[in-house]
């Protein structure tokens, strides 16, 4: 994946002497790395500044460094995380998230409901209570879910009264249900209860509502899936920070030197095979709008000879070793030295705003080289 990549950003940037034939090979080429982020168009920026949900810019945070490498490959569960807001903007507790931008060859992995508690009621009386039970339920039937058959418990909890904060509860089987069957999604319900399952009127406990509180606060639905794209088979490796070895973004992506002379060409071929920067500045390439982390990243590529003998330092394989061999002896014709390539390949994250404007935190296998070999 990191090949097509560099190929594509190269033919973005080439220079050439008709404009509408740049901007032909441009569209051509951004359209491929579209392809290569596993979409066809490029996401609409929000119509409106936008804060993303603070849980996704934490979870950006937890998995993956600055320019979006990811720091450990086994944090995530699945490749991709979306959160949705509630659509109803009621002061009940009742809940609807559409579930839309999900697509089809998704698999569901886990889903969670985020509800924010607020300060519990000051209740008159010297009866107060400590704990209340907390349940949600898949409503079935929208009109009449307190009926028999109306709505199925998905979780139930003792949730304290004495603190503020979030709470997650799991609602995986009623997400599956949704994306089976789109018209089946009437939504949840969240009850609250006595610890014996009394009722409490008013109840000492609310969560914060789609409406008349902070953005920060709203009700979340969090979803772990996988869409089954995988990288390329490489030798396991560990996720190092790469921060330290890779330099500041420049303004713009570096325009290939057209115009080198001879001799700086073959001084290239001299140089042993090694890692360069690279860097991918997705403002300059239009995606700012709608990309929110990383601002690009340093996809690295590897440059330079393997010439005989190849030595330890440069990382070769076996076939490389034989390889080289042959053609340093001419044993056989046609056979040329081995090649300068990337021998390990680490991951990155996008963070984003999809077409519905919700926040998508996504993992792209082989996308920076880590290091380089003579294969």
């Amino acid at each position: 994946m990191l090949g097509t990549v560099l190929l594509l950003l190269a033919l973005a940037k080439t220079a050439c002497p008709s404009p509408a034939s740049v901007a032909s090979r441009r569209a051509e080429a951004l359209k491929k790395l579209l392809e290569v982020f596993g979409m066809e168009d490029p996401p609409a920026p929000p119509a409106h500044f936008k804060q993303p949900p603070q849980y996704m810019v934490d979870l950006f945070n937890t998995v993956a460094n600055a320019d979006g490498v990811t720091k450990n490959p086994d944090i995530l569960e699945g490749n991709t995380v979306r959160s949705f807001l509630d659509k109803t903007h009621s002061e009940e507790m009742r809940f609807l998230f559409v579930l839309s931008s999900v697509a089809k060859n998704e698999k569901i992995l886990t889903a969670e409901l985020h509800l924010f508690r607020l300060w519990p009621r000051v209740t008159d009386g010297p009866k107060r209570h400590h704990f209340c039970q907390v349940s949600v339920y898949q409503v079935l039937e929208k009109d009449k879910p307190d009926t028999p058959g109306g709505k199925k418990l998905l979780a139930a909890r003792l949730v304290s009264l004495q603190t503020s904060g979030w709470e997650v509860f799991a609602i995986t089987p009623a997400v599956r249900d949704w994306t089976e069957n789109e018209s089946s999604n009437q939504g949840l319900l969240v009850t609250v209860q006595g610890l014996g399952g009394s009722p409490l009127d008013p109840p000492p406990l609310q969560f914060a509502s789609g409406r008349g509180h902070h953005e920060s606060k709203k009700p979340m639905l969090v979803l772990f899936t996988d869409d089954g794209r995988r990288g390329v088979s490489l030798p396991p490796a560990g996720f190092p920070d790469l921060k330290p070895q890779a330099p500041n973004l420049p303004a713009k992506m570096p325009v290939p030197e057209l115009g080198r002379s001879r001799s700086t060409r073959s001084l290239d071929r001299l140089q042993p095979c090694q890692r360069h920067p690279l860097s991918v500045d997705f403002e300059e390439i239009g995606w700012s709008g709608w990309i929110i982390s990383p601002r690009g990243y340093n996809a690295f590529h590897c440059k330079g000879s393997c010439p005989f003998p190849l030595g330890e330092n440069m990382r070769p394989t076996n076939h490389a070793t034989v390889q080289s061999i042959i053609n340093a002896l001419k044993l056989s014709e046609g056979v040329s030295s081995p090649c300068c390539v990337p021998d390990k390949l680490y991951s990155i994250n996008l963070l984003y705003f999809d077409d519905d404007e919700n926040v998508v935190l996504k993992q792209y296998d082989d996308m920076v080289a880590g290091s380089c070999g003579c294969h």
